[in-house]
């Protein structure tokens, strides 16, 4: 039997949900294809949203229209702001959420949203021809028929796990793997590889002695990761910590023989920034403890979560070596951790519209593009799904800037440097971070996105409210001048210098010491201002405007760099050079230009092996 669609969606992932749900927002009759329907957004590791850049990530989805922060705030069991004693650009936002509420989120998310129907199945076959994707066919001899399909079938793709010795075939426990589809790519010239990843035990709360441990309990602020009004429904939690100690690292040294890490049984990539307890404990042999949270999967199952000790090492390993922490001596556990093997696919083969090079109308979202993590698969999904939009509707693909979103720097350095381990976003991989604040994404994105279709009209008006209240507080503190004889006894028990002489507010405002709401109430018109402000966003507009007057400088500073990297970024140059034949460039760089085929100056510049020398010959050659 034969459907058809606009856009296909493969796996219904982190990335697949957030590419079905945009490409069927848009107005594309789009299909999403899963293996388990009451598996939908499932989270295969840590039930947690967010953390270091990637709650940065997530609030851009949310500022784009997608839906991962609204289906994280109904599901979230803590929040907490991470980094706080550090400067904005590295406030991140993250949230422990209910595994099976994070699930009915998202299935009545998709279940509401228009244009899209899901189809419950295993794609076993790409369908292509002329080098122009055409559809899928599936393990119950359905075909699907469609201008574009996005791929993102996450651990899936030949997906082989790993207890000790034993070898499991599956893409997540208790679920089968997907086969003959990575075959199906290949063939058209798709370069293909294996990566690795882990999650750890899971443990029964009623045999935790949690007076071992250090409780962390969360926070209840106005803090969200959607800019829209949203409510955390569920009873709020708090997580644990606690430590290994030698008894522990000498049990599961005991095992590193039958180790798949260690005993040659795994020979794929796993992620150098999330290792597993055993490589933690050969690379760091120095160390006599390491740090464990545990963290609830929910509001009504005793399930946790251990956070720290991933592991593929035999159970009776696993489960021994935990019994030698005070806290976890009379341990009873669900399931051991496991390692899990998986096809991905060469990203410096996609444009940064993440569709194929090779195949025109294939797009590529998540684990098969070798990276790690719900949020940047959602960024990926959300932006193959727009794109797949796009292309079945003849229009111009969307492509964020470095310096307009983490999920730009996300994006183009796998399609710009592409992977040799399983890509984790860090706030130092973005050369403009004061730029990319969490708190400013919906400024930064949401204009873009309704102008695309996407972001509602309502999400607009929110946000263009919201700018115009900022700005409000801002020009008030620009204007207003305050007399050193009114303040300065305020200043002083502030700790902070007195004033000799008058000064504007804002001036005020940029010192470290004083806040907008601590001098407000000693300036009864900014008081009278701040108090006019919509009561539902207030604190989150103060927080904005106090930010912006405090990194002002800094602010523009990174504006003006970005503003000059920007123009190499209007040179295209895909198309315009055989580098073979440029024999005043490096042998690496002839081979990287050929092999990656930027698509402008600026993302050559950025390919490793490329010299600032090449980058002069290409000019040369351009200005020619």
């Amino acid at each position: 039997m034969i459907f058809n669609f606009d856009v296909i969606v493969i796996g219904a992932g982190h990335a697949g949900c957030e590419a079905a749900a945009a490409a069927a927002g848009m107005g594309s009759r789009t299909c999403l294809i899963t293996i388990d329907m009451n598996k939908i957004g499932q989270m295969s590791c840590n039930p947690a949203v967010g953390g270091i850049a990637k709650g940065q990530i997530v609030r851009e989805i949310d500022a784009l229209g997608g839906q991962m922060g609204l289906v994280t705030d109904r599901s979230s069991i803590q929040f907490r702001m991470l980094n706080r004693s550090k400067g904005p650009a590295m406030w991140s936002p993250r949230a422990q959420c209910d595994r099976i509420a994070f699930i009915k989120e998202w299935r009545r998310t998709l279940d509401r949203t228009d244009n899209l129907q899901i189809w419950q199945d295993s794609v076993t076959e790409l369908l292509v021809k002329d080098g122009q994707v055409t559809g899928v066919r599936t393990q119950l001899g359905a075909e699907f028929h469609a201008r574009a399909v996005v791929l993102t079938a996450g651990t899936f793709l030949n997906g082989l796990m790993h207890v000790g010795r034993v070898m499991i075939p599956g893409g997540r426990t208790a679920e089968p793997a997907s086969y003959h589809l990575t075959e199906s790519i290949t063939q058209h010239g798709i370069r293909a590889g294996r990566m690795k990843t882990g999650t750890p035990v899971r443990i029964d709360r009623r045999s935790v002695h949690f007076e071992e441990m250090e409780r962390q309990d969360g926070e209840n602020d106005f803090h969200r990761f959607s800019f829209m009004e949203s409510e955390r429904n569920l009873r709020q939690l708090c997580c644990w910590t606690c430590y290994t100690n030698p008894e522990v690292h000498g049990i599961l040294k005991s095992g590193l023989a039958d180790s798949p890490l260690f005993n040659g049984q795994i020979q794929s990539i796993g992620p150098r920034y999330c290792p597993s307890i055993e490589t933690k404990l050969v690379t760091f042999a120095d160390k006599d403890q390491h740090q464990l949270f545990l963290e609830p999967e929910g509001e009504d199952t005793n399930e946790m979560y251990l956070n720290g000790f991933s592991s593929s090492m035999p159970m009776d390993i696993q489960i021994n070596a935990l019994r030698k922490i005070p806290a976890f001596r009379d341990l009873a556990v669900y399931r051991p951790g496991y390692a899990i093997e998986y096809d991905y696919f060469d990203p410096t083969q996609l444009k940064s519209s993440l569709e194929s090079k090779i195949i025109d109308g294939l797009f590529m979202a998540g684990q098969v593009n070798g990276t790690t993590g719900y949020e940047e698969a959602g960024g990926q999904g959300l932006i193959a799904g727009i794109n797949a939009h796009q292309k079945c509707h003849g229009s111009e693909p969307l492509v964020l800037g470095r310096d307009q979103a983490y999920i730009g720097v996300l994006i183009d350095d796998l399609v710009t440097k592409g992977v040799d381990e399983p890509y984790r976003m860090f706030t130092s991989r973005a050369e403009f971070r004061i730029l990319l604040r969490q708190d400013d994404a919906d400024m930064r994105l949401t204009a873009l996105s309704h102008d695309l279709g996407l972001a509602r009209a309502d999400r607009y008006q929110r946000m263009l409210f919201k700018r115009e209240q900022i700005e409000r507080i801002i020009d008030f503190a620009r204007s207003f001048k305050i007399k050193p004889r009114i303040i300065n006894p305020v200043l002083e028990s502030m700790g902070t210098t007195a004033l000799a002489e008058g000064c504007r507010l804002a001036d005020l405002i940029s010192r470290p010491q004083i806040t907008i709401s601590g001098i407000s109430e000693h300036v009864a018109p900014f008081r009278e201002l701040l108090d006019s402000t919509d009561a539902s966003m207030r604190e989150e507009i103060i927080e904005a405007a106090e930010v912006e007057m405090k990194y002002s400088g800094y602010i523009e500073r990174e504006k003006l760099i970005a503003e000059k990297a920007r123009r190499l970024e209007g040179i295209r140059i895909r198309g315009r050079f055989d580098y073979n034949s440029l024999q005043s460039l490096s042998t690496e760089a002839r081979q990287k230009l050929t092999r990656i085929d930027p698509e402008t100056l600026a993302q050559a510049e950025r390919i490793p092996g490329v010299s600032p020398s090449d980058i002069n010959v290409l000019l040369v050659l351009l200005n020619r």
